[in-house]
C-alpha cells in the first residue's frame, strides 16, 4: 500500500481551497525556570525568546499551504496589532486573505503560552492565558463575510471548516455555505467544535472528530472500533453526511460511509512528543485529498501518515508531502508494489532524489536466479539508498540469442522472484534489447553490473556518464553462472531422457476467474 499511497501523492495537483473558520494566534514566551519568586510560591521565568505562530483556522490555511495547495482564507480579526501579525504572516505564506473581514467589537484571538525549560532543557508548558470573546458574530458582520464567501465557492476545488467556537462558524453562515457547496459541487469538510450541536454541520461532505468529540456527539463511549463504526453510522444519517472519519490517536481512523461501509484504517506506532496541531494536520490532508476526488479510504491513510508525522514534532509544524512520500518510502512495501511501470518509476526516482537519495540501477534477464545474482544484488543494494533493478521482456531475451529455449521463465515470474528480495526497490521490464533509453529517462547517479566487464563494455556507461553518473562493475560468484547452471541440467536431462528440450516461458499461475 506505500507505494499506492506515493502515487497517490503525486497526483494531488495543487487545489485551490477554501478555509472557512475560527483565526487564533498563538504566542509563546520561552525561558528558564530558574527558581521560586520571593514573592509567592511560583515558578519564575527568565524569558530568553518569543515565537507566534499560526492556529486554529490560520493553521489549517499554513499547513494546506505546506502541501502546496493554493489557499483562501475566510474568517474575522480584530481591529488590533494581533489581527495585522495574523494576516501579515498568512499572506507571507501565499494566502489570499480577500474574504478575511475586520471586526472592531472584538480582539483577535490569542493563546499565549509561557514554556519553562529546566537546567537549559525539558521544555514545559507553565501557563497559558487566553484572550477571545467567544460570541457568534453579529448580523451585519456575518452579512458582509457571507457576500465575500459565497460567490467565490465555485472558484474553488474544497472547502474546509475549522470551528473553535469562536463566533465566526454560526448556523447561519454555516448553512448559506454548505447550502451553496452542494448546488456547485464543491466537498466540504468540517473539523467539529467539542461540545456544539452538531446538526450545524448537517449537509456537509464529511466530518473528523476524534473520539472524545464523538463520544459527546452521540451519547456513547467510543472505546472500541464496533463503537467508532457505530458513531459514524449515526452521525452519517443524522447530518446527511457521505462519510464520517472518527480519529482513534494511535489506533487509526475508522471511516464510515453514507451506504453503511466501514473500515478502520491502521497507523503505524509513532513515538508521541506532542500532539498539537495533529488535527489540523488531518484536516488539512484529507481537504487536500477531497479537492483531488481521491477515494475515502486513501484519504484516511494519506491523514494516517500525515497526521503521524505531525505528532513525531515538538509544537505545531507543517508536513510537506516530500515528508510524507519519505516516511512512506521507509514502511513496509508489497512485493507486487515493487513492480511498476516506467512513468510511474520516474515520478518515484524524482521524490527520492528531491530527498537526496542516491539512486543505483542494474539490469539483466535473471532467467534463472541463483546465489550469484543474489550476493551482486546485495552488493549493489549497499552502493546506494534505492536499487533499481531493470529486467529483459521475454522478448527482449529471445532477440540477445540466448537460445531457443529462453527465456526459461516469463518477464512475470522474473519480475516477482526479483521484487520478492529485501535489498530491492523497483523493478522495472524493458521491451529494447538494450536499457540505454530507459536509463536515458530514469538517470541513476550509479549503474552496476556484476560480472568481469570493464567500463566500456557496460552498456549504457556513455550514457549515464554524460550527465556525471557513475558506472561500477561490482564481483563475482566463482563457479557459477546461468549457462553453467542450464548447461548442467540439460547435460541431465539428455542423459535421462534423451531429449534436451526445456518448458519455455514458465508464467507463474493465474487466478481463476471469479
Amino acid at each position: 500500500m506505500s507505494y499506492h499511497l506515493i502515487n497517490t501523492i503525486q497526483k494531488l495537483g495543487h487545489p485551490k481551497i477554501l478555509v472557512l473558520g475560527d483565526l487564533i494566534l498563538d504566542r509563546y514566551i520561552w525561558g528558564n525556570a530558574e527558581r521560586i519568586s520571593q514573592e509567592a510560591p511560583v515558578i519564575l521565568l527568565r524569558e530568553d525568546a518569543q515565537e507566534v505562530r499560526l492556529g486554529g483556522a490560520a493553521n489549517v490555511a499554513n499547513m494546506l499551504i505546506g502541501l502546496d495547495a493554493e489557499v483562501t482564507m475566510a474568517g474575522a480579526i480584530g481591529s488590533d496589532l494581533d489581527g495585522v501579525v495574523i494576516k501579515d504572516a498568512l499572506e507571507e505564506r501565499g494566502v489570499d486573505c480577500s474574504a478575511m473581514i475586520h471586526d472592531a467589537s472584538r480582539p483577535t484571538t490569542v493563546k499565549q503560552r509561557f514554556m519553562g525549560r529546566a537546567q537549559q532543557r525539558h521544555p514545559h508548558q507553565i501557563l497559558r492565558v487566553d484572550r477571545e470573546v467567544n460570541t457568534p458574530l453579529d448580523q451585519p458582520t456575518s452579512e458582509k463575510l457571507l457576500k465575500l464567501i459565497l460567490p467565490m465557492i465555485s472558484e474553488h476545488k474544497a472547502i474546509l471548516v475549522s470551528d473553535y467556537a469562536k463566533g465566526v462558524c454560526t448556523p447561519e453562515i454555516l448553512a448559506a455555505v454548505l447550502e451553496e457547496a452542494r448546488r456547485v459541487g464543491v466537498p466540504v469538510i468540517v473539523d467539529p467544535c467539542p461540545g456544539r450541536d452538531y446538526q450545524i454541520y448537517s449537509g456537509a461532505t464529511a466530518i473528523t472528530p476524534n473520539r472524545l468529540e464523538t463520544s459527546r456527539a452521540v451519547g456513547f463511549e467510543v472505546n472500541s472500533q464496533e463503537d467508532a463504526f457505530r458513531a459514524g453510522r449515526q452521525l452519517c444519517s443524522d447530518l446527511q453526511l457521505d462519510y464520517v472519519f472518527v480519529t482513534l490517536d494511535s489506533d487509526g481512523i475508522a471511516l464510515t460511509q453514507a451506504d453503511g461501509l466501514t473500515q478502520i484504517l491502521p497507523t503505524r506506532k509513532r513515538e508521541v512528543y506532542d500532539i498539537t496541531g495533529a488535527g489540523d494536520m488531518v484536516l488539512a490532508t484529507i481537504g487536500v485529498g477531497s479537492a483531488a476526488r481521491f477515494a475515502p479510504v486513501d484519504l484516511a491513510r494519506l491523514a494516517n501518515v500525515a497526521g503521524g508525522l505531525e505528532v513525531e514534532q515538538i509544537g505545531v509544524v507543517t508536513i510537506s508531502r516530500e515528508e510524507m512520500i519519505a516516511d512512506l518510502l521507509m514502511g513496509s512495501r508489497v512485493t507486487s508494489e515493487k513492480i511498476l511501470p516506467l512513468e510511474e518509476l520516474k515520478r518515484h526516482l524524482m521524490a527520492r532524489q528531491k530527498l537526496g537519495q542516491k539512486v543505483v540501477l542494474t539490469n539483466g534477464c535473471f532467467d534463472v536466479m541463483h546465489v550469484g545474482h543474489v550476493t551482486y544484488l546485495e552488493q549493489a543494494a549497499a552502493e546506494g539508498d534505492c536499487l533499481i533493478v531493470a529486467v529483459n521482456s521475454d522478448s527482449s531475451v529471445r532477440s540477445l540469442n540466448k537460445g531457443t529455449d529462453r527465456p526459461i521463465f516469463g518477464q512475470a515470474h522474473r519480475a516477482s522472484m526479483l521484487a520478492a528480495l529485501e535489498g530491492i526497490d523497483y523493478v522495472v521490464v524493458f521491451e529494447e534489447t538494450t536499457p540505454c533509453e530507459l536509463i536515458s529517462l530514469l538517470k541513476p547517479d550509479l549503474l552496476v553490473k556484476g560480472g568481469t566487464y570493464k567500463k566500456e563494455e557496460i552498456v549504457g556507461w556513455d550514457i549515464v556518464e554524460s550527465y556525471g553518473g557513475e558506472v561500477r562493475t561490482l564481483g563475482v560468484t566463482p563457479g557459477i553462472s546461468t549457462t553453467q547452471i542450464l548447461g548442467t541440467i540439460r547435460s541431465n536431462q539428455e542423459h535421462e531422457t534423451g531429449t534436451t528440450a526445456l518448458k519455455h516461458p514458465i508464467e507463474p499461475p493465474r487466478r481463476k476467474a471469479g
